[in-house]
């Protein structure tokens, strides 16, 4: 369920790199603004932004050195993470959003509700987690990766990523997740994991004063239920939504997600 190249845009947020970038929903709506998980693309988004499309304004883009974005050489900071998403605002003209990211992507919404909140009206932070051990593992992986490119990581990854009973009932639409981790560019997934390796958030969350819902997977293995808690006692006022789903909770449990997020939107104050 790729997005069609022709609704893609490039923004450039940095010198020299350019971010693909996708609008739909409703023009005058709130901003929405979805921010995609390592070694996938903005298509992540693709059942959810249909739900929501009257619901909200909708931006999606592709972190840098996946998908359709480019690569440039790392290393990556979450600070650089957060002032791509805050210049693809600028370019689009939309003052305040609420963002919605999923375990990288949430990694980055935290970042922007500490560092960037006039910018930031709420936070749904899906599927992640404020620091993510052992950093050595996520070194390992950006060698392997490195070397020996994307492939190897795929079935892995989708065995973390969807239940069991969803692979077997959604195989095409796993394999377009699957198409997505193949073909990540290498060495953007490797900053970005390195990127994994050296951050810990939970110091900042107090800091966080937007409205924030936290979706977890009770069947996620990456992030489990147990760390999206650990974001809920940090930050005043965040609640939790437990799907039924694993990591990709916005494929899997789409319309639940979407649920969620539509009744978030609607207590979030955007003035």
């Amino acid at each position: 369920m790729d997005a069609a190249t022709n609704d893609i845009r490039h923004i450039e947020v940095a010198p020299g790199v350019r971010l693909a970038v996708k609008v739909s929903g409703t023009e005058g709506k709130p901003a929405l603004v979805f921010s995609n998980s390592l070694a996938a693309d903005l298509s992540t988004w693709d059942e959810v932004a249909e739900r929501l499309a009257p619901h909200a304004h909708i931006v999606r883009y592709d972190t840098r050195g996946h998908g359709r974005s480019d690569t440039p050489a790392g290393p990556y900071s979450l600070a650089q993470l957060g002032q791509d998403a805050l210049a693809v605002m600028d370019a689009l003209g939309v003052q305040r959003a609420v963002l919605c990211g999923l375990s990288l992507g949430g990694l980055t919404g935290m970042w922007l509700g500490a560092h960037a909140s006039e910018r930031i009206a709420g936070l749904v932070l899906a599927n992640t987690a404020a620091s993510f051990p052992p950093a050595q593992m996520w070194l390992d992986r950006a060698a392997s990766a490195r070397e020996g490119g994307l492939g190897q990581f795929i079935e892995p990854t989708l065995q973390r990523w969807f239940t069991q009973s969803f692979r077997d009932a959604q195989p095409e639409r796993v394999a377009e997740v699957g198409c997505v981790i193949g073909a990540t560019a290498p060495a953007g997934y490797a900053a970005s994991c390195e990127l994994l390796a050296a951050t810990d958030l939970l110091p900042d969350l107090g800091t966080i004063t937007c409205p924030v819902r936290v979706i977890v997977g009770a069947h996620d293995p990456s992030t489990p239920p147990a760390r999206g808690a650990e974001i809920v006692d940090a930050i005043a006022g965040a609640d939790l939504v437990t799907l039924d789903a694993a990591h990709l909770s916005a494929v899997e449990a789409k319309d639940a997600f979407a649920d969620a997020l539509i009744a978030f939107l609607s207590r979030v104050k955007f003035a």
